[in-house]
């Protein structure tokens, strides 16, 4: 079984704390709002976190010791929900700021979910079929005393797939007696997938790409853009905004870029890519670093790969007019300073990238009733969903003269803020 590759290593990742640039986030909009004191330091930590080491048998006999994580930030609008990541960087400060922007995220969309995430400290690629499908059964079963369909739905995230969603399910389904499909959300079809989940993160990210150039004056069919991270929602994006009329100029993975200035046909390149492993040596492009692609003259940039990408050190040299964030978390603060006063617009992560959970939530209300809808549907209620998210994080932003993200923390931290306050501290 083939791993679907969606991030990269950049090389900023490992001198930036993501979950310490989480709570600057949520301060910052906490401070704005007035928040009480009591209510912040109640927002500003995880609800709950569990640490796990756990063996596998390997293919050659040997038992293999791994360590996981499930983090739940905040269940005060409903039951946790967040994805499930395999990368050899995982980190429990990692796992934390995952969880509490998918708290923000979640309430941004107006979902009835609160925030969280997982991950395996795990190189996938390292690992056989046989391998992974033991890892994730017994990963799942290490945490299943948190997740649930009304506790804690998992969905997957980098490097981990539907199948392998499809096995969480059949491992908690296994211990309850009787199928329990809405404990994941991401799963194929034919165990109660939902149509339009595979695409929703990317088909979010164009939907909010078109709302903000109509903002921004950016007439799609003179637009240049360069995607880095041309996993599932940097490829999907890409392809759905070259045929809205944009220009896909740049693209990138884990081994490399590529750039045409004349554009990429992105079908292409796809195709390329499930052939050889990567978008390098795509003919007729010239190569391009991760980083270097970052700065490339464009007038939209997709960061879609793994979080603090645009830090300090390159924000200074960012060139393009929009950045829509596909991955979570590439921006870091002091970045966020940088091209706020140089007057370059970030729709953040929260907004850009939620279609993704928004597709969850319909693929678990589906399972809960039993009753699927067509993928035309699922479409047209995303792009309500997302839609309504944009205008609202905008004007929230435009009301307060702040940049978006702030804008965007305005709105979903006064929402969560408002349940924790009515549902009150038990006991």
């Amino acid at each position: 079984m083939a791993v679907v590759e969606t991030t990269f290593i950049g090389a900023s990742v490992a001198t930036e704390n993501a979950w310490h640039n989480a709570q600057q986030q949520f301060d910052d909009a906490a401070e704005l709002l007035g928040l009480e004191p009591d209510l912040r330091d109640v927002l500003r930590e995880p609800k709950r976190e569990l640490s796990v080491h756990f063996p596998v048998k390997m293919d050659n006999g040997h038992v293999q010791m791994f360590q996981g994580y499930r983090v739940q930030h905040n269940l005060g609008r409903g039951p946790a929900k967040g994805g499930i990541r395999y990368h050899q960087d995982v980190s429990l400060d990692e796992v934390r700021a995952l969880a509490m922007w998918m708290t923000w995220k979640c309430a941004i969309a107006d979902l009835p979910f609160g925030g969280a995430k997982g991950g395996v400290i795990v190189d996938p690629h390292k690992l056989s079929a046989g391998e992974l499908e033991r890892l994730t059964r017994r990963f799942a079963s290490e945490i299943s005393v948190l997740i649930g369909p009304e506790k804690d739905i998992p969905a997957p995230d980098v490097n981990t797939t539907p199948q392998m969603m499809a096995w969480i399910m059949d491992t908690i389904s296994m211990a309850k007696g009787y199928s329990v499909p809405a404990v994941v959300t991401g799963k194929p079809l034919s165990v109660g997938g939902s149509a339009g989940r595979n695409a929703a993160t990317g088909r979010g990210c164009m939907i909010v790409g078109m709302e903000a150039c109509r903002k921004l004056g950016i007439e799609p069919s003179r637009a240049t853009v360069a995607v880095q991270g041309f996993g599932n929602a940097g490829s999907i994006a890409a392809g759905l905004m070259q045929g809205k009329g944009f220009t896909i100029v740049a693209v990138s993975d884990s081994r490399g870029g590529i750039q045409n200035r004349a554009g990429l046909d992105v079908a292409a390149v796809i195709a390329h890519k499930q052939r050889t492993g990567s978008v390098v040596g795509f003919p007729g492009s010239e190569p391009v670093s991760n980083m270097a692609l970052l700065e490339l003259p464009v007038d939209v940039l997709i960061p879609a790969a793994l979080e603090s990408q645009i830090t300090a050190s390159n924000a200074g040299e960012i060139k393009a007019k929009l950045i829509l964030e596909a991955a979570n978390g590439p921006t870091t603060p002091d970045a966020d300073a940088i091209l706020a006063k140089r007057g370059i617009t970030v729709i953040p992560d929260v907004v850009a990238n939620a279609g993704g959970v928004t597709v969850s939530y319909f693929e678990w209300v589906q399972d809960i009733q039993s009753f699927f809808w067509e993928e035309d549907e699922v479409n047209a209620k995303l792009e309500r969903v997302m839609v309504k998210a944009f205008n609202t994080t905008w004007d929230m932003a435009k009301k307060h003269n702040v940049p978006v993200r702030l804008g965007a923390y305005l709105v979903a931290v006064s929402r969560v803020a408002d349940a924790t306050r009515v549902r009150g501290i038990y006991p």
